[in-house]
């Protein structure tokens, strides 16, 4: 969230701001209720100084009426103030973050900026199979029966296919680890506030999965919950940053996308996610610096996996609310005969933390509100669609990548191996 000062100081970079973002905002509105909230305390500070003077003064009359004058006074207001504010807070909610300058203006996606591309695109000597195809024909997942259990969307891993899941999420989650991230496993159920806090809310209600008549909801990632897992709280400048490599499910709705997507595993309501997420100081150069270092993480777990990916700049219209800057990672999906998105990497500034309320103490004992970062690290089951599409072979069998081997426990997903594997059972 901007603090009204920014809005009020910086009124025609915000509004260009939300423009560019494809966001409707009544600025003037905004500043008109600050107005009126200021005016408002101003009035309610005098009264209550003129109270307490006359607190110390013998009582006759004329206080006496006095007295109950400002008693009426103060409540009418006090109601008028809380409803002012009321008013002020929903509007200052629905205006979006300023994106940095280096931010490329545009429209919707065909404004991004490819920056970075690797690995080659493989050549087939044969025609390519979806990772629908290959999944149903080796009997890695069952969308049937998970339409049938779940609902629209819904699917069953299976057999080696579940296995690969655990092993390339687990992979990531101990790479991150080594590297300095503190581990955590998030709850998925979360409440109202932490989604508004992240930014989820007010814009994306409709595709949050709201829990009964309860404060709980079903989080789409973890960032929710582990972005709020210091709010309110005031943390110290030698103690930043502060990282996470965070592991949850995640439910999304996917409300606005019925008809898109609906074969097979790129688009679902339930999946698995390792997160990065960072709380760091006030201080922008620095934020950069950890933005490019949850960039290079990703980057590096798709190398391991030995996936051609590209890397996007974000537009100002292709770009969240909270976000200042952002990247998009998408990994090359054979069947699709394109890119598709696996990571997002963001800075956020102080717009999530100043929801949140969290602050850190400088040196100097001042207070400043911290900032935030986050970044996928892998979500599954998307980056199974790129394994078993990239690693198909003219057999029909699909090779592991290599890093993953000794956690499977085999080299290939063939016929023969899933027979083995059921008979086990």
């Amino acid at each position: 969230m901007l603090s009204l000062d920014f809005i009020r100081t910086n009124k025609s970079k915000v509004i260009e701001a939300a423009k560019n973002k494809n966001r409707k905002v009544n600025i003037d509105k905004i500043l008109l209720l600050d107005d009126e909230r200021r005016e408002l305390i101003q009035k309610i500070q005098v009264l209550r100084e003129e109270r307490n003077k006359t607190s110390h003064v013998k009582p006759d009359e004329k206080i006496i009426v006095r007295g109950r004058e400002i008693k009426e006074e103060l409540k009418k207001l006090e109601e008028t103030l809380a409803d002012t504010l009321v008013k002020l807070d929903s509007l200052v909610s629905f205006v979006p973050n300023v994106p940095l300058p280096e931010v490329p203006v545009g429209l919707d996606e065909t404004g991004n900026v490819e920056v970075k591309k690797w690995g080659k695109i493989p050549k087939f000597d044969f025609e390519p199979k979806s990772h629908l195809e290959l999944g149903l024909s080796l009997d890695l997942f069952d969308l049937e029966r998970g339409s049938k259990v779940s609902g629209f969307r819904g699917y069953f891993l299976k057999n080696q296919a579940a296995q690969l899941q655990f092993a390339i999420l687990f992979y990531v989650f101990q790479k991150l680890v080594k590297k300095g991230y503190t581990p955590i496993i998030a709850p998925s159920i979360v409440k109202g506030f932490t989604l508004f806090g992240s930014g989820q809310f007010p814009w994306g209600e409709q595709e949050v999965y709201k829990l009964n008549d309860e404060d709980a909801y079903l989080a789409g990632t973890a960032e929710v919950p582990v972005t709020s897992y210091f709010s309110g709280e005031i943390l110290n400048e030698k103690d930043l940053p502060k990282k996470f490599v965070a592991f949850s499910p995640c439910f999304r709705r996917e409300a606005g996308s019925y008809g898109k997507d609906v074969k097979g595993l790129y688009r679902v309501h339930e999946f698995w996610k390792v997160e990065q997420v960072i709380i760091a100081g006030s201080d922008i150069e620095e934020s950069k610096k950890l933005h490019d270092e949850l960039q290079k993480n990703t980057e590096e777990i798709i190398e391991d996996f030995k996936i051609p990916y590209r890397r996007l700049l974000m537009c100002t219209g292709d770009m969240g609310e909270p976000q200042i800057f952002k990247y998009d990672t998408e990994i090359w999906m054979p069947y699709r005969k394109s890119y598709g998105e696996i990571a997002s990497n963001s800075i956020m500034g102080d717009f999530q933390t100043r929801r949140l309320k969290i602050k850190y103490r400088k040196k100097d004992g001042s207070t400043e509100y911290c900032y935030s970062l986050n970044d996928t690290a892998i979500p599954s089951p998307r980056i199974l669609i790129a394994i078993l599409e990239n690693y198909q072979q003219k057999d029909g069998s699909i090779k592991i990548p290599e890093v993953l081997q000794s956690l499977v426990g085999f080299k290939k997903i063939d016929q023969i191996s899933n027979i083995k594997m059921q008979n086990q059972v």
